[in-house]
């Protein structure tokens, strides 16, 4: 089944903040904006989302008590948790787990992890709150499967949080529990929005394939032509640019 071209691509700007610090004279910078500049060239379907921007609208006229206890999906959930918590003092206990979605070798997707959820998860204490956190609701296979995994406890007591999703997909969250997104994007998943991270384009890891080396997205060239029709060949040039550099960066500071 070929890869439909989504009426809105929305991509989290996850590079920006990375290599900001090292300065725009750092190699890497010039490579990035121009990446950008490809990434725009449709301002109606193509949209760049912030983080600051996603964090403002899911902390904006909310208030919360702290969370006895928080759970963070990965080191994206995590990170985020950090970052509400630094501006709003909800999430000040995170547990991590680790677990993601991999491609199987029939085509379809799985959930794997350094251990079973409910491992992980079983030695949460009996908390009278608890958040769980990630940074994209996309599909929902990855919270659906954390909320199933929680001690039966503390199920009805979870209220999820993530910085973007899509909205039928946050709907179906809804039923299990409590969620608030920082930005909720409407239509169909897939045919209608789509969401990647910009880290993604460009670093191997956001394709996981089961028994098989992960992949960045511009190694899968169905996907660019879809997501980028017309500029696709221009795009993979620039994501491997930068990934080159970004690669030859983190050599020569080992």
């Amino acid at each position: 089944m070929p890869t439909p071209t989504p009426r809105r691509l929305y991509i989290h700007d996850d590079l920006s903040e990375e290599l900001r610090p090292h300065g725009e004279g750092a190699p890497a910078w010039p490579l990035w904006r121009a990446l950008c500049a490809l990434l725009v060239r449709e301002p109606e379907r193509v949209v760049v989302l912030t983080p600051e921007s996603q964090i403002a609208a899911l902390i904006a006229g909310r208030e919360h008590a702290s969370f006895e206890t928080t759970v963070a999906i990965g080191a994206a959930g995590a990170h985020v948790a950090a970052q509400v918590h630094e501006r709003t003092g909800w999430f000040p206990s995170v547990r991590r787990v680790d677990v993601w979605r991999e491609e199987s070798a029939d085509g379809g997707y799985r959930l794997a992890g350094p251990a079973p959820l409910e491992r992980q998860l079983r030695t949460l204490p009996d908390a009278r709150s608890l958040a769980v956190v990630d940074d994209t609701i996309f599909s929902g296979f990855t919270m659906r499967a954390v909320l199933a995994s929680l001690p039966s406890a503390l199920r009805p007591r979870a209220h999820v949080f993530c910085l973007r999703a899509v909205d039928e997909s946050l709907a179906e969250i809804r039923r299990l529990a409590p969620a608030t997104a920082g930005f909720a994007a409407p239509g169909r998943l897939l045919t209608d929005v789509s969401f990647i991270n910009a880290s993604g384009l460009v670093r191997r890891g956001a394709i996981r394939r089961a028994g098989r080396p992960p992949l960045a997205f511009f190694e899968r060239p169905e996907w660019m032509a879809a997501w980028f029709p017309g500029d696709a060949p221009a795009v993979v040039a620039a994501c491997r640019a930068l990934h080159d550099r970004l690669e030859a960066d983190a050599l020569a500071r080992r």
